[in-house]
């Protein structure tokens, strides 16, 4: 009983292997078949080498009648042919292919000479499969129409009878009514069904009328062969065309042909679809509707060429016919471009197929004429980015770009007075600057005061008058020639300077601030703030120094405090900050190297590392607000006279700023104290008095670290202190007017390494003020 039946279903393996093969080898066979049609298509169905696959060829040919019930739309979007289980159910609807096009030689050959892929026309229309073109499930029924065994019919009839009812015609192409028989429809146009089926009914009914439409219609079996990127038998809707089959089954493959797509019925050619004339007029009167058992065939292309560059549309065309000619690729490619040299093209061709020679064509009546061959490769050259007669201009302008250039054409031509030397950036800000002042109304006073400080700026880059460049191709050596000249005597006409331009030029304008200029050519702006006779900003003169400069400007006022004057520079800003981050990622790192360290010795204990580190982070970002100031040390007796002599003489730079406060008061003490306040001054007091009056250090102060902050910026500690018992000598410090005493906390209570016990240094160094003191504190 085993043996029989692994005799059996050895049996079995052997029929479903035969019949796969059957169907690999249908493939072939039934692109051929439908080439030759009629009997020589039977013939080579019996010609393979098995019954099964004999069987399923034949059954293949003859399938092309109605699949009952099919609804209207495209049923299949692959081969039904492939394996049983694959066969198209009419009910389902199969998610569409995303189809890949592949390269054909000829594809390959063009992209190893131009260096890119370029498109065969037309096929980009067909990878997207189904999904990118609409169903017909839902288009009018054309009144031509013809009816066919698998349609459904909806009849209603009213009047000496009553019908509603619904019905498929059926295989022999006749519906059956009731109490009336059977009537033939096959072959009726829709525009004839009506009339026809009431003629046939008034046979046996008088004095009724009648409504006849259609229901689902029928599908029906068509053959795609030869050069199609998926062919097989496709299943479709009886309202669609060719056009249709084609977007729906992904159209040739990329050895196919678009020009010669023909549609065989009954072994006959009825139409020859050229998609060129579809895709490029829009002209589908070769579009046919399909039948049942039509065979699509597409053809191997026919001869190709190539054409790239300055064309609105470049790819691969295929030629139809034997004299298609250079103007006429020129149309299929959509033109040239509005950049595209119209004189001349490059024309690669094969030479019997032995090499490669390049032409040149003209664009003239017998160039358009010119007969392209097969394999042919065109190139149409662009225009350059180069102006045969412009000059450039370009910098600190008021309108850069380029101008034409003429015989002749000197530097004063092209920049004919200083207002063209204006920048639009001026006029905006002049503009902002107009409105920021109207909108700094509803400001407070000190806030709007501030505002309208930093807002005073020279609007104009001051221009570098002494160089200016002009760049220049030589075209001998095909190298830059740098011609410098001055730009105030070129305007001025001096014709050493007043260089006579080429075509081609390049005329860069420099402001100081492009390319640094000798001290005495700089122009550097000051601003004068506080007890200034006559405060504001002022244009230094030439080799002026800070002492010079406010004399000239008339000096100071009575109430001026000369020991407290704040002097700060832009480049003195620039390095402190600079420093002041280098110190802090340090502290960072030392942060993070200590924590580490923690967690290694100490595993249990990481919840509570991570919060003191977690803390010690925090403070340093704190710390990282207070920014660098600038401000430089003008060490001024705290005796002095309130003098302009008694300012160092030291040379200006572009952005100084000189602030010479009123006297103040006040001594401030600030930090771990009990009664952290301002107090008034009283000459002879130290600061161990103050400290006193503040309620004295608290338990968390840092008694070894206090600081004093001096009006005019720098600090005295107690630490570097000359005597030898330096707290008590510190503390016997007498202050002035506008001191701050620094009272620092302890920074064990945070926990901090012993690598940042020297925070306070940044102060030291960079003379940072009371305001970025109570940034770190919170305040």
């Amino acid at each position: 009983m085993v043996g029989y039946l692994t005799q059996k279903a050895v049996g079995v393996l052997l029929q479903i292997r035969t019949f796969a093969y059957a169907m690999l080898l249908l493939v072939p066979v039934l692109s051929q078949a439908a080439i030759l049609g009629g009997g020589a298509a039977s013939d080579k169905c019996n010609s393979l080498p098995s019954p099964a696959a004999q069987a399923a060829c034949l059954n293949a040919l003859a399938s092309g009648g109605m699949a009952a019930g099919a609804n209207a739309t495209v049923i299949a979007n692959k081969p039904q042919f492939a394996f049983p289980s694959e066969q198209a159910n009419p009910n389902e609807k199969n998610p569409p292919q995303v189809l890949v096009e592949e390269k054909n030689d000829f594809q390959e050959f063009v992209s190893q000479s131009v260096g890119s892929r370029l498109p065969i026309y037309g096929h980009n229309l067909f990878l997207g499969g189904a999904s990118t073109f609409a169903p017909v499930d839902n288009a009018p029924v054309t009144p031509d129409y013809l009816i066919g065994p698998g349609d459904e019919l909806v009849i209603k009839g009213w009047g000496n009878i009553d019908i509603d009812f619904t019905t498929v015609v059926n295989r022999n192409g006749a519906v059956d009514l009731p109490k009336v028989g059977s009537i033939n429809v096959a072959g009726v146009r829709y525009q004839d069904l009506q009339r026809h089926l009431k003629s046939s009914i008034g046979k046996v009914f008088r004095n009724f009328e009648l409504n006849v439409s259609l229901g689902r219609l029928r599908s029906i079996q068509v053959f795609l062969v030869g050069q199609a990127r998926q062919p097989g038998v496709y299943t479709i809707s009886s309202l669609s065309t060719l056009v249709n089959t084609l977007f729906v089954s992904g159209g040739p493959s990329s050895r196919g042909s678009l020009r010669h797509i023909q549609v065989k019925r009954n072994g006959k050619v009825v139409t020859e679809l050229d998609m060129y004339e579809f895709l490029l007029k829009g002209d589908k009167s070769k579009d046919i509707s399909l039948m049942p058992g039509d065979i699509i065939y597409i053809p191997p292309a026919g001869q190709l060429v190539a054409i790239y560059g300055g064309v609105n549309t470049p790819g691969i065309y295929e030629l139809k016919g034997e004299k298609t000619t250079l103007g006429e690729l020129l149309e299929l490619s959509g033109g040239m471009t509005t950049t595209a040299k119209a004189q001349k093209v490059l024309l690669e061709r094969i030479e019997e197929r032995k090499g490669r020679k390049v032409e040149e064509l003209q664009l003239d009546k017998s160039g358009l004429m010119q007969a392209l061959k097969d394999g042919d490769l065109v190139r149409v050259q662009s225009l350059g980015a180069r102006f045969e007669n412009a000059v450039t201009l370009r910098g600190n302008v008021a309108d850069p770009g380029r101008y034409p250039w003429k015989d002749g054409m000197r530097i004063s031509d092209l920049i004919s007075d200083k207002q063209a030397l204006i920048t639009p950036d001026y006029w905006v800000k002049q503009n902002m600057a107009g409105q920021g002042q109207g909108q700094g109304q509803g400001q407070g006073q000190g806030q709007g005061q501030e505002q309208l400080r930093n807002e005073i700026k020279r609007g104009v880059s001051e221009i570098n008058w002494e160089y200016a460049l002009i760049e220049r191709l030589k075209p001998d050596e095909l190298a830059t020639q740098l011609i410098p000249f001055n730009l105030g005597k070129a305007i001025a006409g001096d014709a050493e300077h007043n260089v006579q331009l080429q075509a081609g030029d390049l005329i860069t304008i420099f402001s100081q601030n492009d390319i640094q200029v000798p001290v005495a050519s700089r122009s550097v702006y000051v601003r004068l703030e506080g007890e200034i006779a006559n405060a504001g900003v002022y244009k230094a003169l030439p080799g002026e120094t800070l002492r010079g400069l406010v004399k000239r400007v008339g000096g100071f006022t009575p109430n001026a405090f000369l020991f407290g004057t704040e002097f700060s520079r832009e480049s003195v800003r620039v390095l402190q900050q600079k420093k002041m981050d280098e110190m802090l990622d340090k502290m960072e790192e030392s942060i993070r190297r200590n924590s580490a360290s923690k967690v290694r010795a100490a595993p249990e204990d990481v919840t509570a590392n991570k919060a003191i580190a977690e803390g010690q982070m925090a403070a340093v970002a704190k710390m990282r607000e207070a920014k660098a100031t600038g401000r430089v040390v003008l060490e001024i007796d705290d005796n002095n006279a309130g003098r302009a002599d008694e300012l160092p003489d030291i040379a200006l730079e572009d952005g100084d700023r000189l602030l010479v406060p009123s006297k103040p008061s006040v001594i401030g003490v600030l930090g771990m104290v009990y009664n952290e306040n301002a107090f008034m001054y009283k000459s002879g007091k130290s600061v161990g008095d103050y400290l006193d009056q503040a309620g004295g250090p608290t338990r968390d102060a840092d008694k070894d670290r206090i600081y004093l902050l001096r009006a005019d910026g720098s600090v005295m500690s107690a630490q570097n202190s000359s005597y030898l018992f330096f707290f008590n000598s510190f503390t016997r410090t007498r202050l002035q007017p506008g001191d701050a005493i620094i009272v620092p906390e302890m920074l064990d209570k945070f926990q901090f390494t012993k690598e940042l016990k020297d925070w306070t240094q940044i102060f030291y160094q960079f003379a940072l003020g009371v305001t970025s003191l109570r940034v770190l504190r919170g305040y």
